[in-house]
């Protein structure tokens, strides 16, 4: 999952709950005014006006997703800016969910997104459980062997600490004998649980990997104290950091951008027509408001690819 912080990130709301030692902690919750459902044609969230179906892109849709009329797909929605629960506790909002109601409406059909823990997405893509996922996938050797992406953006890696904390982090040789708290699945989990092993031969001290099921649970291991560091997408880190009231700040710059993709099961068929609708919004200038909406511009990719 994950690249360099924006700055304008100021949708989100915080709720800061107290844990049972008494400190408190952060916990993502829902956007404020404006944070209405994505709709799959006509205007879309906070005033973006998706394009109507183009025939050339919805003519690459399977007939059999065409008969149906709509899409699974999977989204953990605890990833802020990218993926997360509105405040009415019921609809995914952010930048992926735009994405969904925008390619949807460029093919035809619709794209339902529903919230599922982000290490059961490529499992579910096999199973046949999922259409598609869609929810922050850094394009990575051993995802591409058993899915197709279609890519769409860039992210880097980033950390974020408590405001007192006096750690001064500098890309993944930086972890060594620390405590560092990761989303279960994530490419940061990978990237930390394998520098464990470098510092190991390397005659340093080991890595603490904290897994947990999601962003929201990895955020209050770092609040709680229980980890030093909070390891995310940079973008995601900035937008934790930037909603915390104070409680954390961001150590250390951007690194190993990678690009993201949209996930398909290998046997899928759509990933053409999802990478002919990406064109379509980048032509007509929907892509690059929606990556505006969120603030995070910097993303941006010229061209998408099938990977």
């Amino acid at each position: 999952m994950r690249w360099s912080v924006q700055s304008s990130h100021t949708r989100r709301l915080v709720r800061v709950a107290a844990t049972a030692a008494g400190v408190g902690a952060v916990v993502l919750a829902g956007m404020g005014p404006g944070a209405l459902a994505s709709t799959v044609s006509g205007r879309g969230t906070s005033g973006i006006v998706l394009p109507p179906k183009d025939p050339a892109v919805a003519a690459l849709v399977p007939a059999s997703v065409r008969a149906r009329g709509s899409v699974t797909v999977a989204m953990d929605a605890t990833y802020a800016p990218d993926e997360f629960v509105a405040a009415n506790g019921r609809t995914i909002v952010g930048m992926d969910a735009d994405f969904n109601a925008a390619l949807g409406a460029v093919m035809g059909i619709k794209w339902h997104g529903v919230d599922a823990t982000f290490d059961t997405i490529i499992p579910g893509l096999q199973s046949g459980k999922f259409d598609v996922g869609n929810s922050s996938f850094t394009v990575t050797p051993a995802r591409a062997k058993v899915v197709n992406f279609v890519t769409y953006f860039q992210a880097g890696e980033g950390y974020y600490v408590k405001d007192s904390s006096s750690l001064r982090l500098d890309g993944l040789l930086s972890l060594c004998g620390k405590t560092v708290s990761v989303e279960s699945g994530t490419t940061e989990q990978s990237d930390a649980e394998n520098e464990s092993t470098t510092c190991k031969k390397d005659h340093k001290s080991a890595v603490t990997v904290l897994t947990f099921s999601d962003q929201n649970e990895a955020n209050l291991a770092v609040s709680s104290g229980r980890a030093q560091i909070g390891f995310a997408d940079s973008q995601v880190a900035g937008y934790i950091v930037q909603q915390s009231h104070g409680q954390f700040k961001l150590d250390g710059s951007a690194f190993k951008v990678a690009p993201y993709g949209v996930a398909f099961p290998k046997a899928s068929k759509l990933d053409r027509a999802t990478l002919a609708a990406f064109k379509v919004l980048m032509r007509d200038g929907v892509y690059a408001k929606i990556l505006a909406k969120w603030g995070v511009q910097s993303g941006a990719i010229a061209r998408p690819a099938i990977d």
